[in-house]
């Protein structure tokens, strides 16, 4: 396992995932008076992206796996601010109205975020149009896996885990914390658990694969690293370590410039 092919890439993957986030909530926690020029940079840094894109579709070297992955990570990023900040959330922006009925509550909970889903649809579509039948796929397939992993994540906040992460949530979306269940693990987790293992797994064993160019598999280390982080992330749902202190400096600016940060206990 050389380094520039296999180590660079993970450790580039683990930056950018724990970077991004941060930058994300911390804009996010700024007053609501900056969200206009937050999401107009980010939406001029996301054009920039898809240029990106786009020029490196034709080729599979190495720097083009980079652009590739970096690009479709900003692409993703600019839909979950836009989220975050309450631009694209759903038709229904008030809590969950009381009912025992599953169905009901699953329906008002995809009201909550339904336009939401589908920006994020509108962003695959759109790499995908970007890229149809390149060489260079990276930036699908990043977003794909992004994709599916939020929604399984998604899915398990809805019918219970431990850590819910609701101080993420800024004030303008904590009606969002009424679709939410606390409970120590639901009957889906396991097999979310299991699926995205295997597939980590099988993207791991694809890197170490005899005749797989440098370019791919700079890719698959990409795409490993991912899946391996959407693995620890479900793992962040049930077990009981306050894995939101790695944003801490994020969260910054949620705090009062006079008051020091609360310790957590």
């Amino acid at each position: 396992m050389s380094l520039d092919s296999h180590w660079y890439p993970i450790l580039f993957t683990m930056f950018l995932w724990w970077f991004s986030t941060g930058v994300i909530l911390y804009l996010d926690g700024l007053p609501r008076r900056t969200f206009r020029w937050s999401l107009a940079g980010a939406s001029v840094v996301v054009a920039g992206a898809l240029m990106g894109l786009a020029a490196t579709a034709e080729q599979n070297s190495v720097w083009a796996s980079y652009v590739a992955f970096s690009c479709a990570i900003l692409v993703w990023g600019w839909v979950e601010m836009s989220f975050l900040m309450g631009l694209i959330t759903g038709p229904r922006v008030t809590a969950c109205p009381q009912t025992n009925n599953r169905w009901h509550k699953a329906w008002f909970a995809f009201e909550a975020i339904a336009y939401h889903e589908l920006a994020l649809l509108a962003g695959a579509m759109l790499i995908a149009v970007m890229t149809w039948d390149a060489p260079n796929q990276l930036g699908l397939w990043t977003y794909l896996v992004l994709w599916v992993a939020r929604l399984s994540t998604k899915l398990n906040l809805f019918f219970g885990v431990r850590n819910l992460s609701e101080e993420f949530l800024p004030d303008h979306l904590k009606y969002m914390q009424s679709y939410f269940t606390r409970r120590p693990m639901n009957l889906l987790f396991p097999f979310s658990l299991i699926l995205s293992s295997l597939v980590a797994v099988t993207l791991w064993r694809a890197t170490i694969m005899a005749g797989v160019g440098p370019g791919e598999t700079v890719a698959l280390c990409f795409l490993a690293t991912l899946a391996t982080l959407a693995v620890v992330e479900h793992l962040f749902l049930v077990v009981p370590i306050n894995f939101g202190a790695l944003w801490n400096w994020a969260m910054a600016s949620r705090r009062p410039a006079s008051s020091p940060a609360a310790p957590r206990t």
